[in-house]
């Protein structure tokens, strides 16, 4: 009788990026060494049951999850994110392992709930490759384009846009927010392959105020529209990455602060800083994307600009600005779906544990909730207690 245990090695691997633990960080918490634990995760050699055990322990997951087969049609693709060059790799890491269990909960959801399809514009940007020759005025023209482009095809005119989340989820992106202790994870995208068809999410970082978390979510718009999602973003060199970053700020700017309806607004105080805060009230956009963009259409001066930019830094308006307020993300998709298959009573707590147990996902109902963003317990496997009956 044997005492080591046939395991799929690419399940502790994922644990183990879902808690942001390298090799070292596990050694140390289970006594086994990096070196065996890479062989476990390469299915080189199996693991005594008492070290598997262990493992388990250390990453607080179900023993069963390592010796499961994982039978989800769920495959990531590329990540942006926007902090690439300041995020340690194990931090980006598993925030991107998180986001692909949100897919494969969202795969076992999509069998009993119609969610919004993809409805995306036609578009091709020439600036997506990173060596093309196209001149900064010529891409801005280009990026300016798409966003108006986007603004019709989604009908939003070219006023404030009252509910950006929605708008959004509504034509099928996925948006959640990720609970992370490293202040360096700013909001990011991923495409991830479901079922075959691509599915684009959102992630945004839930200490951000309202102003700010609704330029993410243009900006990481400007990736999903303007970039190759084949690449691997780990790859791109500084120069690469910040021309990416460029863009989608370019084009969050211009879908957000579209160049006649707010250069129509700007253009009477241009050069006011209080003005501004009227604006702001109105655009629901921070001061200072306000101000750059006013620059970016040529409405005040660089002198201008920066005589205003110093204004901001004077008042210490750099990181909180007056009418910030806390961003609260409205009820996602993915929470509206549940609620609704649990108040039909179509699924029960314990119908999507199972679910996701069949298909190889066993996890601890508290680890869903959080990727869900759900009442905690809601998920809770209860069992009925049969009421006392006194006899006389």
């Amino acid at each position: 009788m044997t005492n080591t245990q046939k395991i799929n090695g690419d399940h502790i691997k994922s644990a183990r990026l879902f808690r942001g633990l390298s090799l070292s960080d596990l050694s140390n918490k289970t006594g086994i060494t990096k070196q065996a634990l890479s062989l476990y995760e390469n299915e080189t050699i199996r693991p005594e049951i008492s070290k598997l055990v262990a493992i388990a322990q250390a990453l607080d997951f179900p023993i069963e999850y390592f010796m499961s087969l994982d039978n989800f049609q769920v495959k990531t693709e590329s990540t942006y994110f926007r902090s690439l060059l300041s995020t340690p790799k194990i931090a980006r890491t598993a925030q991107s392992v998180r986001v692909e269990f949100i897919a494969k909960i969202y795969e076992i959801l999509i069998d009993y709930v119609d969610f919004p399809d993809r409805n995306f514009p036609d578009i091709a940007f020439s600036g997506r490759n990173a060596f093309s020759e196209c001149a900064d005025e010529e891409e801005t023209s280009e990026i300016e384009s798409i966003a108006t482009q986007c603004r019709k095809f989604w009908g939003l005119g070219f006023g404030p846009i009252v509910n950006l989340q929605k708008t959004v989820e509504s034509n099928g992106i996925i948006i959640t927010s990720l609970f992370t202790d490293k202040d360096e994870i700013d909001a990011f995208s991923q495409r991830t392959i479901i079922n075959g068809n691509s599915v684009y999410i959102i992630v945004l970082n839930s200490t951000k105020n309202n102003v700010r978390t609704r330029f993410d979510i243009a900006h990481e718009l400007g990736h999903i529209f303007l970039h190759p999602w084949s690449e691997n973003i780990e790859e791109l060199s500084r120069q690469e990455f910040k021309e990416r970053e460029s863009q989608a700020n370019k084009f969050a700017g211009a879908f957000l602060l579209p160049r006649e309806s707010f250069g129509n607004d700007v253009s009477h105080y241009p050069t006011k800083l209080e003005y501004y805060l009227h604006l702001k009230e109105k655009w629901n956009v921070s001061i200072q994307a306000m101000i750059y963009r006013t620059h970016q259409l040529k409405i005040i001066s660089t002198t201008q600009y920066q005589y205003l930019m110093r204004q901001i830094s004077k008042r210490g308006w750099r990181s909180c600005e007056p009418y910030d307020r806390p961003f609260n993300i409205e009820k996602t998709l993915l929470q509206e779906a549940i609620e609704l298959l649990f108040s039909s009573g179509e699924m029960k707590p314990y119908d999507l544990m199972t679910a996701l147990k069949s298909k190889g996902l066993y996890m601890r109902h508290e680890d869903v909730e959080d990727l869900l963003s759900i009442e905690r317990d809601s998920l809770k496997e209860t069992t009925s207690v049969p009421k006392l009956i006194r006899l006389k």
